[in-house]
């Protein structure tokens, strides 16, 4: 169990904390209720309200992104047939393909299947990671493999949504007037720019307004799609998967090309599964069946039948659905609904980081809450603009949404099979399902999954290169800094006394001077004595009256209720050992926890505690350890960590930190 302090490497002062299956499965079975008196809600008031205003607030927040894909998803793909999406046969192909898609990866794996693999009420790549490693009941090499790499592909969506999503719109405008071209750039970059300047705010007094305005954006779609279906009858043809099979193998491997482009339509069903803890099953289920899937289908049918009669549409069929008199407020409502979008995969990102830093896989991030009421909405300064110089540059390379659809997809593509193979471990290992009927579930998924990212594969060329480039780059920072944490807790080892033995020694001693208060010292390994309780003893010759060793363990389980939330060890008379478990969407609060504490016995004055830290700053060594660029990238990404004093809610008038020199 462990975190904290003085072992573990995070900036130099004390660390992110370590996540233990069996300190998660020790601690508690059931995490629905909350920390009493804490600022976190408990999991359950994360789906509180009605359902109607649970079901509005899931068409904002979890559809945005898949919501705008009719934007450019039917365009690209009929640009990538071979007839460039005026043949017949060509046009309702791809729009077979595009239905049976949402059905087969939306509908049928996350709305029905994925949705129910819940971790305590939450979703997210790690929340599954969280469950194969109660299952298997240790975290294995893989297992951490897979989650990295889960992050680190949403990470690079999160960077190409926005950036796809508002010039798709903003283009609109070139069919209003020709003359807008050269303007197209700036506009979007400027949408961009006040779209994360304004994160740091929060999306509290704007929020409000994403249900209403995506309700309006899927009925206008759905109106739309239903007024063209008119045009030519033929496309209601593309509701029978024969014709998506047909144009499969009637075109082999060239429609691979296609498959790349047709994967667009499903870009944000990862939201479904992330956004759980939000909104709840139920919601999410009922917004997407009576009004996303609907319109989404509506939407691809009428711009269908709109090709067919009018094959020069094929240009910008969703756009040249409307009469010219609708088309100006359309492009406007169509930027509305793509900032919306950016929002919900912003917010998603601000999310899955503050996840992996509890989780141990990242260094410590400034993490900024931004409502009083709701827990879910936080702010990461780094993490935002990191983003936001992304999507920007991205924007300023590609130029336009044509060309930024060769790098969308693998991101999500590669994501969604990861998604698959830590959901099989689920059904297998934790819901005990029969291999047989995970296989006859799961293949046939995989199968579909693996063809679309072998058809994303080939736009690497094109632009494909830029998400895994992403990707790669975050799995490097969280690789090193795992390997270095776990390099620097051995080293920190070597040599340490053991808190028993530092104890027994103490008593013995006639050197030290009692001092009155009680000093807490956070630590990463109970086991041994805190640097920062030894180097007080070592500099200064004091021993406070009471003494907590305090141990923060990361639970595999979103929220920790306060029944479960401290165990106590008494050591001494003058020594405890506090153990501190929470949930990795729970703050750190080591105060708020030390009044539990309290209740159970541990007498002591919180007025009167001061809490001792160990600043530790690193030197590298040719001769230990990591490689010489590695060791230089985990001395970076220690000295970027936030101030611990901040991250455990310590209060900074009664914090000392005591500085400990560890050659890596």
């Amino acid at each position: 169990m462990a975190m904290s302090d003085s072992d573990r490497p995070n900036v130099g002062d004390a660390p992110s904390p370590e996540v233990h299956v069996g300190d998660g499965q020790n601690m508690a079975e059931s995490a629905s209720a909350a920390q009493s008196g804490s600022d976190l809600p408990t999991p359950g008031q994360h789906a509180t309200g009605s359902l109607t205003a649970l079901t509005l607030g899931a068409i904002g927040v979890v559809y945005g992104d898949i919501g705008t894909s009719p934007l450019y998803a039917m365009r690209e793909s009929l640009h990538a047939t071979a007839s460039g999406g005026r043949a017949e046969a060509d046009v309702i192909g791809v729009i077979s393909l595009l239905i049976w898609t949402i059905v087969l990866i939306v509908t049928f794996k996350y709305v029905v299947l994925i949705l129910r693999a819940d971790n305590r009420g939450e979703g997210g790549t790690l929340s599954l990671v969280a469950l194969v490693q109660q299952a298997l009941d240790k975290r294995p090499v893989w297992l951490l493999g897979l989650g990295m790499v889960g992050i680190s592909l949403f990470f690079g969506d999160s960077m190409i949504t926005p950036a796809m999503s508002v010039l798709s719109a903003v283009e609109g405008m070139s069919l209003v007037t020709p003359a807008f071209d050269p303007y197209v750039v700036p506009i979007t970059v400027a949408i961009i720019v006040g779209l994360f300047v304004v994160q740091r705010w929060g999306t509290g007094f704007v929020s409000v307004f994403f249900g209403p305005i995506m309700v309006a954006w899927f009925l206008t779609m759905g109106v739309m799609g239903l007024l063209h279906l008119g045009d030519n009858w033929a496309i209601l043809r593309a509701l029978n998967p024969v014709y998506a099979a047909g144009f499969v193998v009637s075109n082999g491997f060239a429609s691979l090309i296609v498959l790349g482009s047709v994967f667009l339509s499903v870009t944000g069903a990862e939201a479904l599964y992330a956004d759980l803890g939000h909104f709840g099953k139920k919601p999410i289920r009922l917004a997407w069946v009576s009004l996303v899937w609907p319109a989404l289908t509506l939407s691809y049918l009428g711009q269908g039948a709109l090709v067919l009669s009018h094959p020069e549409a094929a240009e910008d069929p969703f756009f040249l659905q409307a009469p010219s008199w609708a088309l100006l407020p359309l492009v406007i409502l169509a930027t509305a609904a793509t900032v919306i979008a950016s929002q919900a995969v912003i917010s998603g990102a601000f999310s899955m980081m503050k996840q992996a830093v509890r989780m141990g896989l990242l260094p410590r991030l400034e993490i900024l809450h931004t409502s009083e009421s709701q827990e879910g909405q936080i702010y990461l300064p780094r993490v935002n603009a990191i983003l936001a110089v992304g999507v920007i540059i991205l924007v300023l390379v590609f130029g336009s949404s044509s060309n930024l659809a060769s790098a969308y997809g693998i991101a999500v593509t590669g994501d969604m099979v990861i998604t698959t193979i830590l959901a099989s471990f689920v059904f297998l290992r934790a819901w005990r399902w029969p291999a047989p009927l995970v296989a006859v579930i799961v293949v046939p998924i995989f199968v579909i999954e693996v063809i679309f990212l072998g058809a994303n594969v080939l736009k690497i060329p094109d632009g494909g290169w830029v998400p895994i480039l992403m990707a790669a780059a975050t799995v490097l920072l969280m690789w090193t800094w795992v390997r270095g944490t776990r390099h620097v807790q051995a080293q920190a080892r070597r040599g340490a006394s053991t808190i028993e033995a530092l104890i027994e020694m103490l008593a013995k001693s006639s050197r030290l001077r009692d001092v009155p208060g009680t000093a807490v010292f956070l630590t990463s390994d109970p086991d041994i004595a805190p640097a920062a309780l030894m180097h007080n003893i070592k500099h200064n010759y004091v021993l406070h009256e009471r003494n907590i060793i305090v141990c923060v363990s990361m639970a595999t389980k979103p929220f920790v209720p306060d029944s479960e939330r401290v165990r106590i060890t008494k050591l001494s008379d003058r020594f405890s050992r506090v153990d501190m478990c929470f949930g990795y969407m729970e703050e750190t609060n080591v105060p708020r926890a030390l009044t539990l504490a309290r209740k159970q016995g541990e007498k002591f004055d919180i007025m009167s505690t001061s809490f001792f830290l160990n600043r530790r700053t690193f030197r590298t060594s040719k001769t230990q350890g990591l490689p010489a660029w590695q060791e230089a990238l985990f001395i970076a990404l220690s000295k970027s960590a936030a101030n611990a004093t901040d991250f455990y809610r310590l209060p900074t008038n009664r914090v000392i930190e005591l500085g400990q020199q560890i050659i890596i």
